[in-house]
């Protein structure tokens, strides 16, 4: 009996597998949909568009299709992915503020540069434009290779003909498996010079291409303001960056008024989203000497900046905005391209270049080998019409009598299988085109045609002077004298304007800061008597009230022992009850705001925890940077920050809250930055209701003081006293100390 034979099992080490099926991954990626052709500029997509379009017959001057056509259509012959897909590849090709020379004539909504989206593709139509013609002028005179389409039904090119140098005209994007490409678009009528002066000089210099080809010129226009040695270290490794600033000018309004307007913004930034941002800066008030931004903006870019004042510089506003928004950006460039379709490699200038001419010359080639092969079809078959001609009557009749008409031709003139086959596929109302003369004038042409081809064939010379002729035609057609040729992006010399540091931006105005016990802060414009009356919401009362100015720092300090900066020009306005402090800085919910006072640049503060720990530290030291604050007296559970006074004296004044008083240099604390510091009092431990040893006492307040004036402090109604000889509770750092002068307040605090 026999049984069925069951598979063979394969196996293969895991490594292995996942190694080789990912390698198969990378290249299907990195040759067919990620990395450019440096011969026709196109990814796979682009170039399957572009193809089934000519199969549509959509050319330039012609009729719109829709675009659900047209991408069906790629779908279903040459790319088998999503549609949408290809439809944002089609569209793309469309947007003449991405594209430089747009591939594709588009009618209907094909989104815009504030970032919106195309009409769905039923609703929108197109057709090739003359630039792309150009790119596939050539393809049925078999120009390029052609492969079998995914499922083998049909065929598509492996490559355009590519009139013009596609690849940096539009340039391109992708990324790869482990590479990625960015070409920024360029001026075709300077990339027709450059290939031009590299046909003559095929060893030319990197520097007298860029003499030729200065740099990209972006569709959206915009300046570019990078070093020119830098853009020629870009242009000779293929990596680099260019810096692209906005286009703006001065719009005076009368009586001294003026306002800034951007004409163009830089590539790829979406005007609506650059419209936000800079509303942001607004906002938070991060550019002060901005007042109000508008988008006036119709089918050209217009975007109004107004100033705080007409004092303001604008060139000091510009730089700043450079700095903080799209309005400047850096366009990186990574030439990473196929070389022969196969090869990723990142290419120089020259290189790019040098593959596209050599691309062209092999295309001129092949079309007149098949020119050739087309002008000997003709001449042979002329030669049977000048035969049919002189024999005539004898032809017809053959071929009204005979029963094999093409043999007897054959035998009879000895004519070939071609030329007999021509005479008898001729149609009667063609015997009265045959004329002796026409047939010889037109095989004298065609002779002459041949002639001239078979020496283009043989000459490297007469090939390059060829190619030239054809980019000095492109040239005419795209370049700078045609409509929309002309050089977009200009050059500047980078004129870096000094930084100016946000304070003086700010018009220094008297305010009066008060922040409540709850934590709700405001800013009150001038300097109020600081004890008014003053509003609070139920519950909530006044806690820290002091003069300030918009251009002053407040530095907050919490229990956890950091330091938060807040710029007293962003406090909000007096009118309310202010806005709680915690939602400006991130001061967690369980931290205590210990201390706010106004930031004195190079002042001394001393830093102290509730368990008698601290040191000193300079204010220029705790001013942060960030939301989140800058530690800097380091506190462990359940030890907290509880202090922070500034030096003012050579002594410092240590009471706990059992009463003890001690009193020491100030020298003897050292200056940190950050740390958990040094004992200042000595504190006992107690047992405490659940038998757990606890702190008895602790610290309750400090103070500095010059020893020679003696220690003061402020009594419950108001009243200073002053104790002048303070030798009993001098002592050395981490004493217990001594009982606290008589009438000393109950509360153990000096103020």
């Amino acid at each position: 009996m026999n049984t069925p034979e069951t598979p063979q099992e394969h196996s293969e080490p895991l490594r292995r597998a996942i190694g080789s099926r990912y390698l198969t991954y990378a290249l299907s990626t990195i040759m067919h949909r990620a990395l450019p052709d440096a011969r026709d500029g196109l990814k796979p997509v682009h170039r399957r568009i572009l193809y089934a379009m000519r199969e549509l017959r959509l050319a330039s001057n012609g009729g719109f299709r829709k675009s659900a056509k047209i991408s069906g259509d790629v779908m279903g012959n040459y790319h088998p992915h999503g549609d949408a897909a290809i439809y944002d590849a089609m569209a793309r090709l469309a947007q003449d503020f991405v594209i430089r020379y747009p591939l594709v004539d588009g009618q209907g909504n094909f989104g815009n540069i504030d970032g919106d989206n195309p009409a769905a593709a039923r609703y929108t139509e197109a057709r090739m434009t003359a630039a792309a013609e150009a790119l596939l002028d050539g393809l049925a005179e078999d120009a390029v290779d052609y492969r079998d389409n995914y499922d083998g039904t049909l065929q598509e090119p492996e490559v355009l003909p590519a009139a013009f140098p596609n690849l940096l005209a539009n340039g391109s994007s992708g990324i790869a498996v482990g590479m990625a490409t960015n070409i920024p678009p360029h001026n075709l009528d300077e990339l027709c010079a450059a290939c031009l002066h590299l046909i003559k000089a095929p060893n030319a210099h990197d520097e007298t291409l860029v003499d030729l080809i200065p740099g990209p010129d972006f569709p959206t226009g915009g300046v570019i303001v990078e070093p020119r040695e830098s853009i020629l270290e870009t242009y000779r490794t293929g990596r680099g960056a260019f810096r692209l600033r906005s286009r703006w000018e001065i719009e005076e309004m009368g009586r001294g008024q003026w306002q800034i307007v951007v004409t163009e913004i830089p590539y790829q930034v979406q005007k609506s989203k650059l419209i936000e941002k800079l509303a942001e800066l607004i906002q938070a008030k991060r550019v002060p000497i901005l007042g109000d931004v508008r988008d006036e903006s119709a089918d050209d870019v217009r975007i109004v900046l107004e100033p705080k004042s007409r004092n303001v510089d604008a060139d000091v506003l510009m730089s700043t905005l450079f700095r903080l928004s799209d309005l400047e950006i850096r366009f990186s460039l990574n030439m990473n391209v196929l070389i022969d379709g196969r090869t990723p490699k990142v290419c120089s200038l020259k290189e790019v270049l040098r593959a596209f001419l050599d691309h062209r010359r092999e295309v001129l080639i092949r079309r007149s080998q098949h020119r050739l092969e087309k002008i000997d079809h003709r001449l042979e078959v002329l030669e049977g019409y000048m035969v049919a001609f002189l024999n005539l009557d004898r032809v017809i009749e053959i071929i009204r009598y005979d029963d094999h008409p093409k043999a007897k031709l054959i035998e009879e003139f000895t004519l070939t299988e071609v030329q007999a086959e021509a005479i008898l596929n001729m149609r009667l109302r063609s015997l009265r085109k045959l004329e002796e003369m026409e047939l010889r004038n037109e095989r004298d042409a065609l002779l002459k045609e041949r002639a001239d081809l078979v020496d283009l064939l043989e000459s490297d010379e007469l090939q390059w002077s060829r190619i030239s002729d054809e980019l000095r035609e492109v040239r005419k057609k795209f370049g700078a004298k045609a409509p929309g040729g002309a050089r977009r992006t200009k050059f500047s010399e980078l004129t870096e304007v000094a930084e100016v540091p946000l304070e003086a931006m700010i018009d220094r105005e008297p305010i009066t800061v008060v922040c409540s016990k709850m934590g709700w802060i405001r800013a009150m414009k001038g300097h109020v008597a600081l004890d008014g009356p003053l509003k609070f919401k139920d519950g909530d009362e006044s806690r820290f009230v002091f003069h300030a100015e918009t251009t002053d720092k407040l530095l907050v300090f919490g229990s956890n022992g950091r330091f938060y900066t807040l710029s007293a020009a962003n406090l909000p306005g007096g009118r309310g009850m202010g806005e709680p402090l915690r939602l400006m800085v991130d001061l967690p919910n369980d931290v205590e705001i210990i201390d706010l006072f106004l930031h004195v640049p190079g002042r001394k503060l001393i830093l102290a925890s509730n368990t008698g720990d601290g040191f000193v530290v300079t204010e220029d030291e705790v001013l942060a940077q960030t939301r989140s604050g800058k530690q800097a007296l380091n506190v462990k559970e359940p030890a907290r920050a509880a202090l922070c006074r500034a030096v003012r004296g050579d002594h410092v004044a240590v009471v706990s809250q059992n009463g003890k008083l001690l009193a020491f240099p100030v020298e003897e604390l050292p200056e940190m930055v950050r740390g958990k510091g040094v004992r200042l009092q000595k504190y006992n431990m107690a047992r405490g209701r659940q038998g757990s040893l606890e702190l008895d006492g602790g610290l309750a307040d400090l103070t500095t003081f010059d020893v020679e004036q003696g220690l003061s402090w402020q009594t419950p109604n108001g009243q200073t006293r002053r104790e002048p000889d303070v030798a009993q509770w001098l002592g050395k750092r981490a004493g217990v100390g001594r009982q606290v002068p008589r009438g000393f307040p109950k509360d153990r605090k000096f103020t």
